[in-house]
């Protein structure tokens, strides 16, 4: 019999009613209740454990930690065939990649969450459960990195996103697709990675600011992100990588201070790509010392960018081309 894991977060899929106001009491239940709600297969041996009973806007850098070291030590156990992770979905992908980042095992690590909370009519909490645990308990589901199991279609970590604030259909990979489905109790994979990418961190997980530009922006949000601290920044640009020529000087200056800046764009397909020459072009911030961050989008590549910093890698340009 395989043995699945089931760490739980808290999130909309582990969800209670608040009685006074009707709304729901994100992560209100304990893993171990939620578990007592669902109908888990039963030739599956399943273990639960609550790590955090959280909304995952409430994730942070410290949190994901906790979670990865976690994973780690019940992954000390050779008997443990798989870890399933309910996650609230707001925050879903970013959690996602950055274990898909920093999880060497060869085992799967799945995640999952639901739209609807376990106490609502047509709650997707419970199926989305059971297939993650089938995915989980899958051999062929091995080196695949961290996935995500979601209205019966399984994603990869790194192309991932969430992309419907409310539907049962909430997640999608623009321009990728999903890896494989479960019909049923039955797990197929269509496709595979052909890369895994995993890092020690050696340091704390430093401050890396996302900022998002848009028609007119100046820059004041860059300036502010040197003077906090932040040791990297990633810049969601427009199109092929393009930014008001107002923020240039700002860059400049958070190159100049040794602040690692990664471009990328706010087009959900294609990649950032110097084909320009005006002020503001990808190809003006490369020559600047700005890093193209390929077709990373902007909370993936902050992810990634954080981890790199803190696993004390130093050809970070190099990474954001795989």
């Amino acid at each position: 019999m395989k043995t699945v894991m089931l760490l739980t977060t808290g999130g909309t899929i582990a969800s209670s009613r608040d009685e006074k106001t009707g709304l729901l009491v994100s992560g209100g239940l304990t893993g171990e209740k939620l578990a007592e709600l669902c109908s888990l297969p039963s030739h599956i041996k399943v273990m639960v454990e609550s790590v955090f009973q959280i909304p995952s806007n409430h994730m942070t850098f410290e949190k994901l930690l906790e979670l990865k070291n976690k994973i780690e030590g019940i992954y000390q156990n050779p008997d443990i065939d798989g870890i399933v992770i309910t996650h609230g979905t707001d925050t879903l992908e970013e959690t996602a990649y950055f274990l898909d980042l920093t999880i060497a095992d060869e085992r799967p690590v799945v995640i999952t969450g639901s739209q609807r909370g376990p106490l609502e009519l047509g709650t997707d909490a419970f199926t989305n459960i059971k297939h993650a645990v089938l995915v989980a308990a899958e051999p062929s589901s091995r080196n695949n990195g961290t996935t995500v199991l979601f209205n019966e279609k399984i994603w990869t970590a790194r192309h991932v996103k969430k992309g419907h604030a409310s539907n049962l259909d909430a997640f999608h990979s623009p321009g990728f697709g999903y890896i494989g489905i479960v019909d049923q109790e039955q797990v197929y994979y269509y496709q595979k990675p052909i890369l895994r990418e995993n890092y020690s961190l050696k340091k704390v997980v430093p401050l890396v600011e996302g900022i998002k530009l848009y028609l007119g922006n100046d820059g004041k949000f860059i300036e502010y992100a040197v003077q906090i601290g932040a040791k990297g920044i990633v810049l969601e640009g427009a199109g092929r990588g393009h930014i008001p020529p107002a923020t240039l000087e700002a860059v400049s200056l958070a190159i100049k201070k040794g602040i690692k800046v990664v471009l990328t764009t706010s087009a959900d397909e294609g990649e950032v790509y110097p084909v320009y020459t005006f002020p503001g072009s990808a190809y003006d911030l490369q020559t600047r010392g700005v890093i193209l961050g390929k077709d990373y989008d902007s909370k993936k590549a902050r992810i990634k960018l954080a981890v790199l910093l803190a696993a004390d890698i130093t050809d970070i340009e190099k990474k954001f081309q795989q």
